[in-house]
């Protein structure tokens, strides 16, 4: 009668839930793993969730691979006090904001591309607070103790009214990739 999921969650899987379980009503949970609890409380309730949630609250695997896009893939991060040692094979999530000028997305941009760093993530987000000011989020290839990621970062920093480094973490492969991490 019911499933229930993370709004991006059932977002995601739209079009198999319309197709298969059009009656159903789909309600919003904090999480995946909140919703399996939710669906082993009730059993008129189903969730979309991992496996992992699926075992943990002994419920049964309804459907595999619902999802509309295939290649869309989720990001879980592990959170923690300590640095991550270098692997050679890093990433890095830095956050920052920039005042809204001409020129402005060029100027952050530059430090990276002239010192040949990828930029593999780059999102803005509105700051709230404040009209037409946006919050950047990107992603990098190399870790922050590389010195031209050091230096690209530092170059930026000028350029920032705010900014955090949220970390170095060796990269996600995809099944069948290496990692070095």
């Amino acid at each position: 009668k019911t499933v229930s999921s993370r709004p991006h969650a059932l977002a995601q899987c739209r079009n198999w839930l319309k197709a298969h379980l059009p009656h159903a009503s789909l309600n919003d949970a904090s999480s995946t793993a909140m919703a399996a609890k939710i669906a082993s409380e009730d059993e008129s309730v189903a969730a979309v969730s991992s496996i992992a949630a699926a075992d943990l609250y002994n419920l049964r695997v309804l459907e595999n691979h619902i999802e509309d896009t295939p290649h869309n893939l989720t990001r879980f991060l592990v959170v923690g006090r300590q640095d991550v040692k270098e692997t050679g094979d890093d990433k890095t999530s830095i956050v920052f904001a920039i005042n809204d000028a001409p020129g402005a997305l060029y100027d952050m941009l530059e430090p990276f591309a002239k010192r040949g760093i990828n930029l593999t993530k780059i999102e803005s987000r509105p700051i709230k607070t404040r009209a037409w000011e946006y919050l950047f989020f990107i992603d990098l290839d190399g870790h922050i103790n590389e010195k031209r990621v050091k230096d690209a970062v530092d170059e930026l920093r000028k350029l920032c009214s705010f900014m955090k480094i949220l970390g170095s973490y060796p990269k996600s492969h995809g099944p069948g990739e290496p990692s070095l991490g």
